[in-house]
């Protein structure tokens, strides 16, 4: 249990597994928005916080920069002076502003000659700054400056009694951002224990939501160990997704041609040892005879042993042709892929069957529509041939006519055998390339069939990527067509 539990977290953390990835992609969807709305809402906070300040102060600047303006603060005229109770008011303020605010705030007039410092530092002395100069142009400027911790503004002090609005001085304040910085600390640590509070509720969710959506699957699993194992045999079924219904019917599709593949097994060996017995049999009664017959004559001997010589030949010939199909199903097995003048080969399989023919008075014809050269594994299409024809001569009528047919086109030739012969039934055209079926069995074992020619033909057509179709009336005839490509693909890229 325990070895089990740790190949599980091992694969886990592979990522090869798909729970894995459903956990991190929730994970990850959880996480990330919930980091990044953190950011923007403290970043949006201390950009608030900031603009409000800056604005808060300004207004109470403006404030205090028309004090001046009132009680002639930068009137350099001794009539012009203001009283000293007026500028104490007015140092009252900016003190207060600089102590509220924790910052500093200094006075400079058009000559940029400091005229007040809440500081008491640089009165009196001349101060050269860009922010001055441009304040002093009409343009306002605040710098916010996190790493130092304080936001720098400069304000303009207007004279109203002038038409045009005549700026007389600047007042260049310092601020420290302390509070907004101890704030955001404070909200800083709460979003923390927040986020961290998401991070166990998300990791929950998402190994809840992983387990959870990784059930069905699971369930296929199981299914799939139970019938490897053999507890079961039954076809199943997981509807949950339309994934597990493509993998079930995928599997179930699969399973059932296991089933027919393994009943086909059981009848092929059956029948093969149906087929192989028979003759057996018949040469363990012929010998049993004889012993029983110490005196038999020499021409009773002779006959029985011609009888055992032709029981042993279809045994060799069963066995011949179970080879050949066995080597047919392997399908590690190449073809051997050659050229050829399909129209000779033609000729020469019909000349070699000709002397069969003519035992049975069997007319054949031979049309060839064209010449066709073709990609082929010879000896194959050899047995193709062979089987069709022989078959077509064996099961037709004495005094009837076999014709053979070859044509192509661009991309196929076909090879087609008609006959005169006694046709297949309907109900068994089906079946007729099963292994050691036989239309006739009283008739194929008078010739000598054993029911697997059409089998090993079939299996060659297909090995070729071709196709076998056949159209027979009972009584009538049979026409087997044979259609096969004039070019092996693989061959032909090999050549490429």
């Amino acid at each position: 249990m325990v070895k089990k539990i740790l190949g599980e977290l091992k694969r886990f953390l592979s990522l090869r597994s798909l729970q894995a990835r459903i956990f991190i992609i929730v994970l990850v969807a959880g996480l990330v928005p919930s980091i990044i709305v953190r950011s923007m809402i403290l970043d949006n906070y201390e950009e608030h916080s900031v603009a409000q300040r800056i604005s808060n102060v300004q207004n109470q600047l403006l404030i205090v920069g028309n004090h001046l303006i009132s009680n002639n603060y930068f009137n350099t005229k001794p009539e012009g002076y203001s009283s000293s109770v007026s500028r104490d008011v007015i140092d009252a303020e900016l003190e207060m502003i600089s102590n509220l605010y924790e910052g500093r705030v200094m006075i400079i007039d058009s000559s940029l000659r400091v005229m007040k410092d809440t500081y008491g530092i640089s009165e009196g002395k001349t101060i050269i700054s860009e922010e001055v100069i441009r304040c002093f142009q009409g343009a306002n400027m605040s710098n916010y400056d996190r790493e130092h911790g304080y936001i720098e503004m400069t304000t303009p002090i207007v004279d109203a009694t002038v038409d045009s609005g005549q700026i007389v001085g600047v007042m260049l304040t310092s601020i420290s951002n302390e509070t907004i910085l101890a704030t955001l600390e404070t909200l800083d640590r709460r979003s923390v224990t927040f986020q961290n509070l998401m991070v166990v509720i998300i990791l929950g969710m998402a190994m809840l939501l992983s387990i959870i959506l990784m059930r069905p699957f699971n369930r296929v699993t199981q299914a799939i160990n139970e019938v490897k194992a053999g507890y079961s045999d039954e076809s199943i079924s997981v509807p949950d997704y339309a994934e597990t219904v493509h993998i079930v019917d995928a599997f179930n599709q699969l399973l059932s041609r296991m089933r027919t593949l393994d009943n086909s097994r059981q009848e092929f060996v059956e029948n093969v040892s149906h087929e192989l017995k028979t003759p057996m049999a018949g040469i363990k009664v012929l010998a049993d005879s004889l012993l029983t017959q110490p005196d038999a004559p020499a021409e009773l001997y002779r006959e029985f042993m011609t009888d055992i010589a032709t029981e042993i030949d279809r045994e060799n010939q069963i066995i011949t042709d179970l080879l050949a199909l066995v080597k047919m199903d392997k399908k590690a097995q190449e073809l051997n892929i050659v050229s050829l003048n399909v129209n000779d080969m033609v000729e020469l399989i019909l000349k070699r069957l000709r002397p069969i023919a003519r035992k049975r008075d069997v007319e054949m014809v031979f049309e060839s529509v064209r010449p066709v050269v073709a990609e082929v594994d010879e000896v194959k299409m050899t047995l193709i041939m062979t089987n069709l024809v022989e078959n077509a001569i064996k099961y037709n009528k004495e005094h009837g006519r076999v014709k053979v047919v070859l044509d192509a086109d661009h991309q196929f030739f076909t090879f087609e055998v008609s006959d005169t012969g006694l046709g297949i039934p309907a109900d068994s055209l089906a079946h007729i390339y099963e292994r050691f079926y036989r239309v006739d069995k009283s008739h194929s074992r008078e010739i000598g069939g054993t029911g697997l020619g059409l089998a090993i033909t079939k299996s060659a057509v297909l090995m070729h990527r071709g196709a076998i179709t056949v159209d027979s009336a009972e009584g009538e005839g049979t026409r087997f067509t044979v259609k096969i490509p004039l070019y092996n693909a693989a061959h032909s890229g090999q050549g490429g």
